[in-house]
Order: C-alpha cells, then sequence, then structure tokens
C-alpha cells in the first residue's frame, strides 16, 4: 500500500481512491484500455500522477506549460515526461486558428499570427474564419515557431470521462464532488454500497448511458429531431436507471414536436415515453387533432387507476371539456373543497417579499409565524424516513457522494421500500416519536438530504414544529408524500402560525394582488380540508402610500 499523500496532494488521493473503487467494483467492465491505464497509472511518479490529475480536472484539453505552474508538484516539464511517453497527454495534436487564438494573449496574437495583425480593422471572429480557411490545422509549435513555449494537449479525456462515469453512475458530477466534500462544504450520509451495487451491470450498460447522452446533446444543440427519434425509439435496455433516461429525453423530444405542430409524431413519443407526465399529454394531442372521442375513451380509462393525484385533477378537467364537447352527460366529479379566506389590505413593504410582509403583520410573540412553504413539512418527513431513505438497496446507491437514492423518482421507489416506510410511520402512532426525531437531527445534522432543508430547520422550530402538530396530521402528510414524492412535496402553504399554549396551528397560503391558487396547491387545500388541517388563503391587497 502506497503511503499516504501530503494534504496538498488531496486531489490525488482522491482519484487513487477513485480509481481503486473502480477496479475493484467494475473489474468485468473494463476495457484493455481502462485496466492498463489503471495500472499504469498506480506505477507513475507521483508528480506525474499529480500533473495528470490537475489536467483532468480543468476544464479544455489544451494546457501551456507556464500555465501548469503547481508547487506541490514542482517541475512541470519533467513531471509530463512519463505522461508523453505513455502516449496519455500529447505535443502534436494539430490545432485550428480560433483554438490557438484562444491560448494565445492579445499581444500574442498580434505577433504570432500575422494575418490577423494586417487586418486589424475586422472583427476577430471573422479574421479566424478567413485564417482557418487559409491554413490547415497543425501543430502549436507549427503555429508558434518563435513562441518559447510548449503546449499540452490531454489525450486520456474520454477514458477518464468514462471511469469518472463508472465512479458516479453519470457525468453530471465530477471530480470536485471529492473537493467540496474534503472541505466540509458537503457531508454525506454514510451508506452502505455492496460491491454488486453499482449503476452498470454490463459494459452495455455503458455504451447505452453514453449513447442517450449523445443524443440529448444532439437535441440541446438544435439537430434534426428526424435523425434523432429513430435510434431512440429503437434504443432497449434492461437497466431501470438507463430506461427512465430515454423515457425523459423522449418527453422532452415530444414536447417540442407539440410545440411546433408536429402532433402525429409528438402522440406517439408521449406513447412509448413511461414519463409521469406522458399519460395526460396524449389526451391533450388527441384533443389538438380533434380526435375527441379518442381522447375522451382514453381519459376515462386512465382515470379509472391516475397515475398522481396531479393526474386525476388534470383527467378530470379534460373529461368535463371532453364530454361537454361531445355532447354528452357531464362527468361525475368529487366537488372541490371550498377554501377559507382571509383578506389583507397593508402598506408596500420597503424591503421582502408579499410573503413576509404577511409573516411580519400576523405575527405575534405568544403566537410565532414562519415561512415555510415546502420545507418544514418535507423535512420533518425525512428525519422520520431516513432509515428508508437511505436503505442501501441495489442500484440505489453507486458511491459515496449521493444526496439520495437515485431512483428516488422511479415509479417503483415506494413499493421496494414500502415495509421500511410502514416501520417508519409507525413511530408516529408511539408517543416516543418526538425524541426520535430531535434524536435524529442532531445525529445527523449537516448530512445531504433529498428533504431536509437544514438551514429553515433551528432546533427552536423543530420544537415547535413537534409540539404543535398532531402525530395524526404528520402521519396524512407524509403518507400523501409518498404517494408522489416529486409532485406532492410542493404546493404547500406559504405560512405556519404555532399557538404553543394551545398545542395546535394553523397554514396560510398567501396570495399577492393579482396571484391565484395554483393547481399543486389546489390539491393540497383540498387534502388539507379532509383531514381537518387548518389552512388559511390569504389574499393580500397593497394599500395606497
Amino acid at each position: 500500500m502506497p503511503a499516504p499523500l501530503p494534504v496538498e496532494l488531496y486531489y490525488l488521493s482522491n482519484f487513487r481512491t477513485a480509481l481503486a473503487w473502480v477496479a475493484e467494483r467494475y473489474a468485468d467492465l473494463l476495457t484493455d484500455e481502462e485496466q492498463a491505464f489503471i495500472t499504469t497509472f498506480t506505477a507513475l511518479p507521483w508528480q506525474a500522477q499529480a500533473l495528470l490529475v490537475r489536467m483532468i480536472m480543468r476544464k479544455g484539453c489544451h494546457f501551456r506549460l507556464s500555465k501548469l505552474d503547481y508547487a506541490e508538484i514542482g517541475d512541470a516539464s519533467s513531471a509530463a515526461q512519463p505522461l508523453l511517453e505513455h502516449g496519455w497527454i500529447s505535443e502534436q495534436v494539430l490545432l485550428h486558428a480560433d483554438e490557438v487564438a484562444e491560448l494565445l494573449r492579445k499581444d500574442e496574437v498580434l505577433s504570432h499570427l500575422p494575418v490577423l495583425s494586417r487586418r486589424a480593422t475586422q472583427k476577430k471572429t471573422d479574421l479566424l474564419a478567413q485564417l482557418r480557411e487559409q491554413l490547415p490545422a497543425q501543430s502549436f509549435s507549427d503555429w508558434c515557431p518563435n513562441l518559447d513555449e510548449r503546449l499540452f494537449s490531454l489525450v486520456v479525456g474520454e477514458l477518464c470521462d468514462r471511469l469518472r462515469l463508472m465512479f458516479f453512475g453519470n457525468l453530471a458530477q465530477d471530480w470536485s464532488e471529492f473537493v467540496l466534500a474534503d472541505l466540509g462544504i458537503y457531508r454525506y450520509e454514510s451508506v452502505d454500497i455492496r460491491p454488486e451495487s453499482r449503476g452498470f451491470q454490463c459494459r452495455q450498460d455503458l455504451e447505452d448511458y453514453l449513447h442517450l447522452r449523445q443524443l440529448r446533446i444532439s437535441v440541446e444543440q438544435g439537430a434534426a429531431l428526424t435523425e434523432i427519434v429513430p435510434p431512440l425509439l429503437a434504443f432497449r435496455s434492461d437497466n431501470p436507471y438507463l430506461c427512465s433516461r430515454r423515457s425523459r429525453l423522449l418527453f422532452q423530444i415530444a414536447q417540442q414536436l407539440e410545440k411546433v405542430g408536429e402532433l402525429e409524431l409528438a402522440l406517439a413519443l408521449y406513447e412509448q415515453s413511461e414519463h409521469g407526465e406522458a399519460r395526460w399529454r396524449q389526451i391533450r394531442v388527441l384533443e389538438q387533432l380533434s380526435r375527441d372521442a379518442q381522447a375522451n375513451e382514453q381519459a376515462l380509462a386512465l382515470s379509472a387507476q391516475p397515475g398522481s393525484d396531479e393526474e386525476s385533477q388534470r383527467l378530470a378537467r379534460a373529461l368535463t371539456r371532453l364530454r361537454r364537447k361531445l355532447g354528452l352527460p357531464a362527468h361525475k366529479t368529487t366537488k372541490a373543497m371550498g377554501e377559507v379566506r382571509s383578506d389583507l389590505r397593508l402598506p408596500f413593504p420597503a424591503h421582502g417579499c408579499v410573503e413576509i410582509a404577511v409573516r411580519d403583520h400576523l405575527h405575534q410573540d405568544e403566537a410565532p409565524v414562519h415561512y415555510v412553504e415546502n420545507t418544514l413539512l418535507c423535512s420533518l418527513f425525512g428525519l422520520l424516513c431516513w432509515e428508508a431513505i437511505f436503505a442501501p438497496l441495489p442500484g440505489a446507491f453507486f458511491h459515496p457522494f449521493h444526496s439520495g437514492p437515485v431512483d428516488l423518482h422511479s415509479a417503483d421507489f415506494y413499493a421496494r421500500r414500502q415495509h421500511l416506510f410502514e416501520r417508519c410511520l409507525q413511530h408516529l402512532e408511539q408517543p416516543d416519536y418526538g425524541p426520535l426525531i430531535k434524536a435524529r437531527y442532531h445525529e445527523k445534522y449537516g448530512l445531504q438530504s433529498p428533504f431536509v432543508f437544514w438551514g429553515m430547520l433551528d432546533e427552536a422550530r423543530l420544537d415547535l414544529a413537534l409540539l404543535c402538530i398532531p402525530a395524526a396530521h404528520l402521519q396524512a402528510c407524509f403518507a400523501r408524500l409518498l404517494r408522489d414524492l416529486r409532485a406532492n412535496r410542493a404546493g404547500m402553504p406559504d405560512l405556519i402560525q404555532f399557538y404553543p399554549h394551545e398545542r395546535r396551528y394553523r397554514m396560510i397560503e398567501v396570495k399577492g394582488p393579482g396571484d391565484r391558487l395554483q393547481d399543486n396547491q389546489k390539491r393540497w387545500l383540498s387534502f388539507a380540508a379532509e383531514h381537518g388541517i387548518t389552512v388559511e388563503v390569504c389574499y393580500v391587497q397593497w394599500a395606497e402610500t
């Protein structure tokens, strides 16, 4: 085992840790090239290792030697020699004119690209385009033969990206995750990640991820959708993680097609996507195609088993609209709960938003008001159900830097953990649930979580919430969250007022001038009324100055 590195080489220690993790868990997936890289890297002098990692972590792939100045490494030219010998960096990469110009200062551009200096009145972009047409791509030394400078280009960037993909399970996270953890900026829950728990089970999974990623990038760059849709429809995988990524991309493309009027193709993509909103979007597209009878029939079928509260609400509206157009009897719907309304006329605040103005107006020492929006109930849920959320199920955690499980928003997230969540919620039937949540608060404080908002949840606010909110209300709210974690964690009222002497509370949704209730807020108000949770909607008008 190599000796521990000094603290200033933290980035190299982290990279070595990641390579060891990948070598242990993905040995059967590594190509000969990737395996050789890992083996050879560990045998290099530490100065060469450190320089390569520095280059990997930096933006771009071309680096002037004078910019590779790191005190802990020393002579970068000597450190680079083994990397050049193994072909991991190169001084012979061919560069276009604009690539060279990006590497040079303005005075160096004028000195070493003389064509530009003779046409200084033209725009730089136009000059570079002309220069690229006149001269072929060539090495940095050929472009600037009189410049006493070496340029190193990273050759193994894509290989290292594949290793990063294996470690993180995605390419959205980069090596800075280690640094943020080292600095204590982010702290993560310690999950027992077993060797078999990994994002990719076979080499094809890796290739499929990269294929889907390239299709998504092509969409973002404005490529013709007709070129992207066929390979996306033909995509097949047994990996649920990859299937969810495909469904999301299908949904995004279908939305674009719908906006530009390509309705038949949009409908076909919505039908192929398992995205949570794809089913009711099909109804809207059928309406736009004037296929109202088919839309009504499909809406009826979906409303028998809605996928979420949001879908149920949208389907009910669609059925009302469609049956009116088709001349059919009105569809029977559950009567919406009436809102409890209050009205305020307040001076226009010099600072802050309308919610803060209402909070300050209603606040009393014996009945404090807090601006919490969606954070308080979600935080209480996250603390009570911490063990279920961070359960080390296969495929839920790939590495030590997850703020939550990978499958958090998948359709079977709750089903896979149902017995764990039921056990957590059963604590609410016992008198010690408050101390349990408090103990969890102190034990986990500051750890990353998809539900707990540490910056909002100080201990005084937690004590008030546990004192004033009945366990039955918490149980109902948490059960609703679990029905649809993505949609139901939003729409909660802005303010909460505690009455600690009476051990009760009320919630207040604030609406400024011209504002109105959104759909998710209406669903939440209906739920609150059904379960006896006191909620008011406060409509604010500004007093004239």
